[in-house]
């Protein structure tokens, strides 16, 4: 009777351990992902430095960071502390810790939060907003908890950011990528048609 009540206990444990082992793997399988590629911009534009967590993961209650891992706290300053670009925390932004040359020059899409979405929009960038970006959720339970985003401002460039499947496209970049397409075949489809009325007078006026 002790045999079978130590086998019946053994399985249940083992069962148990089963059932538990995916939910501990999933906890380590969430990553931050930035744009492989260099943001291409001019000054004076509006960019969005992508980074998203893999796969999609509500991080509406987590904290994210966007730094400047070049910029550090003067050693020599005990009163220097740590700036961000852009700190959100216990669901909205916390603009006391912020770099003051991105004082109401960024956002997050708040919205996207739900889906993983931690992109950085920039407005009216500048020669000094060049440089390494660093996002990061510091509670999210990953051994990939950050990743580096490069802007690169030069006079001769024009916003680029990459549409690749590493990248993130925004909703509203979509929008105006497909309004864009359709007046391309629109002015085609007119282009076309003129050249079939020159075509049909070519034919008939003799």
């Amino acid at each position: 009777m002790d045999t079978e009540e130590s086998s019946v206990s053994v399985s249940t444990i083992f069962t148990f351990l089963l059932l538990l082992s995916p939910i501990v793997s999933l906890e380590g399988e969430f990553d931050v992902v930035g744009s492989l590629q260099p943001i291409l911009a001019a000054p004076g534009d509006d960019v969005i430095l992508p980074c998203r967590v893999e796969p999609k993961f509500n991080v509406a209650r987590l904290t994210v960071e966007w730094s400047r891992p070049d910029r550090r706290p003067d050693p020599n300053d005990r009163l220097s502390r740590v700036e961000y670009v852009h700190l959100y925390r216990d669901a909205r932004e916390v603009p006391d810790m912020k770099i003051p040359s991105y004082v109401r020059r960024t956002a997050l899409f708040t919205d996207g939060l739900r889906e993983g979405n931690i992109s950085l929009r920039i407005t009216n960038v500048t020669q000094e907003d060049e440089g390494r970006y660093r996002c990061f959720i510091p509670k999210l339970k990953s051994q990939i908890q950050s990743s580096i985003v490069h802007l690169i401002v030069a006079e001769t460039m024009t916003t680029e950011t990459p549409l690749h499947p590493e990248t993130l496209q925004t909703p509203e970049d979509e929008f105006h990528s497909k309004g864009e397409n359709m007046r391309n075949k629109s002015r085609q489809l007119k282009s076309l048609e003129m050249d079939l009325n020159h075509l049909y007078d070519a034919v008939f006026s003799h």
